[in-house]
């Protein structure tokens, strides 16, 4: 017979009170305590009944997804994922919901963070800029016992895991060889353009594309990146001014998540698609810039694999469990105007 709670309490030579406390990683036990537990665990080869465990709790779980409260097209997608999971998510008893940050205020970021409590909340999926105010209050989350784990924007601290989303570095490097295969041997400069540096998806993306490009195509120079905040108003100035000065410009990286209006403004200051641009995230308005060849390429991950995936590793860090590694890799799609 497969061993019981019983027999796992008698083997670590502790409580039923304290295994159910460990299992569930509840806090008020000595590390000492914690380990006899596992020990234990492996030794007799108790596998707990995550049914039977979650029907006890008679109350579902319940996370939350911290996103920009200042996003485009790509975030919404993402919520609309999340909305779609909620619905779906409750007959296996989990709630999911949307916290929105001020990304552009880490210490007001921070404090909505600090106002979250383990009483209402399991777990969140955190997507914000790896900035101090962020880490910190990070940090304290996890000390009133909220499981955290950064989701897109990897703002990741030492020792994490259970990032959510793509390999970052290895999508900026993908539209690095894109770029240069497409450029072939045409000479010039490569424009590009982000939201903030701030967030450290952009930071990898960008080391990245930066490796393939000085590596293999010395025929391209990089500029430096563009911070366009998501306002019209300074990417239209900034592209404009970089298009002026760098009249050698060849290339459009849009490494952002928001590709929306960058697209817009190129559509308006260059009057042909005599330039390679390649983007992120598949949403409509790079589906369209695909068709019309305003985008030659879009680096893409997709949704509803990141909130499942989400909600998965939040649930198994509840529950005191590993994940299946092959089941929440992110895929980094490569979209083109023929396969969309």
């Amino acid at each position: 017979m497969r061993p019981t709670t019983k027999d796992l309490a008698k083997a670590a030579g502790v409580s039923l009170a304290t295994v159910d406390r460990v299992l569930n990683g509840r806090s008020g036990v000595r590390e000492k305590t914690v380990k006899a537990v596992n020990a234990a665990i492996l030794r007799i080869g108790f596998e707990r009944n995550q049914v039977a465990a979650t029907l006890a709790r008679q109350r579902a779980y319940r996370f939350a997804f911290a996103l920009p409260r200042f996003g485009d097209e790509f975030l919404d997608e993402i919520i609309d994922r999340i909305r779609e999971f909620d619905r779906a998510g409750r007959a296996e008893m989990v709630e999911v919901d949307v916290i929105r940050l001020d990304d552009h205020d880490p210490h007001r970021a921070a404090r909505t963070l600090s106002r979250l409590s383990a009483e209402d909340l399991d777990g969140v999926a955190i997507m914000a800029p790896g900035t101090p105010q962020i880490r910190d209050a990070i940090l304290r989350m996890r000390e009133r016992g909220i499981r955290t784990i950064p989701f897109i924007a990897n703002q990741q601290l030492h020792g994490d895991e259970g990032f959510v989303g793509i390999y970052n570095r290895g999508a900026g490097a993908t539209a690095g060889r894109l770029m240069g295969r497409f450029l072939g041997r045409l000479s010039g400069s490569i424009a590009v353009l982000t939201e903030t540096t701030q967030s450290r998806d952009s930071l990898e993306r960008r080391l990245g594309f930066d490796g393939v490009i000085n590596r293999d195509y010395s025929n391209l120079k990089i500029l430096p990146t563009l911070e366009t905040h998501g306002d019209p108003g300074r990417t239209q100035h900034i592209l404009r001014n970089a298009l002026h000065a760098h009249r050698d410009i060849v290339g459009l990286y849009f490494m952002g998540a928001e590709a929306r209006v960058p697209i817009e403004v190129s559509r308006v200051l260059t009057a042909t698609n005599d330039r390679v641009a390649i983007a992120h995230e598949r949403t409509p308005s790079t589906e369209h810039a695909l068709k019309t060849g305003e985008l030659d390429a879009v680096i893409h991950q997709d949704p509803g694999h990141l909130v499942r995936s989400a909600v998965r590793i939040l649930r198994a860090k509840c529950e005191n469990r590993t994940t299946l590694a092959s089941q929440e890799r992110i895929r980094t799609e490569i979209l083109i105007a023929e396969n969309i």
